[in-house]
């Protein structure tokens, strides 16, 4: 019997456990030939999430988690759960039922057939969400296809079925700014998308504040794409032939209106002004790539987990990874 690994990363989830595993057993008697595992990567949650996993436990020996020693992001969840699945193939999903579990039966069924090695999913709609946000979003999407060999499908969820030598070829992506978006689109392989009408969250609140969001965009952007650093480039070079113009035309000025006052204080003052603002922009841009360079090379793992508990009883204490 082949087993579909389930991904959850999940934080301050203590409403939702009992909820997902339930809908999710609904779904796997319709796949009762697969056989079920799941991996709880819980993200240094302050509330009961861990003793209501545990409660799960009790219940059935397919429920698997890895408790983190503190909050390392859900990249580092997406990263935990894919190394710890052991199925032939694997699913990510959120805890929060806003991936339809009803869609499931398709994409493993598509996946398993041979025919995609992937098979994601995205939203159509944003129903209940600030505009101001929906359009930041179609933004992004807009943006990073532009400027990366990305081709990232607008709206496009973490929720998808995967092969294990799809999920494979992500694990030997170790680094340590992840975009698991722009990782699971570079990897390659055969993906199609399934799409579905948004979904409320059945319980909770997310965590995803819009700050967190455009990070987050920023993250992706300076992991996928060298234009920032091009286009910085081009600044200059067009500040240094603007700035040869202009001198010219002073020097000119200057010769053939040898009595005039030189005026344009004012106007000075925007341009001196303009061009500090490129050059802090600049720094900032190439700061933020310095940035993930120098996290990169300090060679600290992707997270620490304090505790990894199988159903059967084993406890093991991981640190490294």
């Amino acid at each position: 019997m082949e087993t579909l690994s389930v991904i959850v990363p999940v934080y301050n989830e203590e409403e939702s456990i009992a909820i997902f595993y339930d809908a999710l057993e609904k779904v796997h008697q319709q796949l009762a030939t697969y056989r079920f595992e799941y991996w709880f990567i819980d993200d240094g949650s302050t509330d009961r999430t861990i003793p209501e996993i545990q409660a799960l436990q009790t219940k059935s020996d397919a429920v698997h988690y890895v408790k983190f020693s503190r909050n390392f992001g859900k990249e580092a969840g997406l990263y935990a759960g894919l190394q710890h699945a052991t199925g032939e193939y694997v699913v990510v999903m959120d805890v929060d039922l806003q991936d339809p579990p009803e869609l499931l039966p398709e994409m493993l069924t598509g996946v398993a057939a041979g025919e995609w090695d992937a098979i994601g999913t995205r939203r159509t709609n944003r129903d209940n969400e600030p505009k101001i946000r929906s359009w930041f979003s179609d933004l992004f999407y807009k943006l990073i296809n532009r400027i990366s060999d990305l081709n990232l499908v607008n709206g496009a969820r973490d929720y998808r079925v995967m092969s294990r030598k799809m999920v494979d070829a992500i694990l030997e992506m170790t680094e340590y700014n992840r975009f698991s978006k722009g990782i699971f689109n570079w990897v390659g392989f055969r993906q199609k998308y399934l799409e579905f009408k948004h979904v409320e969250r059945v319980a909770g609140t997310t965590s995803w504040s819009f700050n967190r969001l455009v990070g987050y965009a920023i993250e992706g952007m300076v992991a996928f794409s060298q234009v920032p650093l091009t286009i910085i480039s081009f600044l200059g070079v067009i500040s240094f032939f603007a700035s040869l113009l202009a001198g010219a035309f002073v020097v000119i000025r200057a010769i053939f209106n040898s009595g005039a006052a030189i005026d344009g204080w004012a106007s000075l003052v925007v341009i001196i002004l303009f061009m500090g603002g490129i050059q802090l922009l600049s720094l900032g841009i190439v700061g933020r790539y310095i940035s993930a360079i120098y996290l990169e090379t300090k060679k600290r793992p992707i997270y620490i987990a304090s505790e990894v508990k199988y159903a059967i009883g084993l406890t093991t204490h991981l640190n490294n990874y």
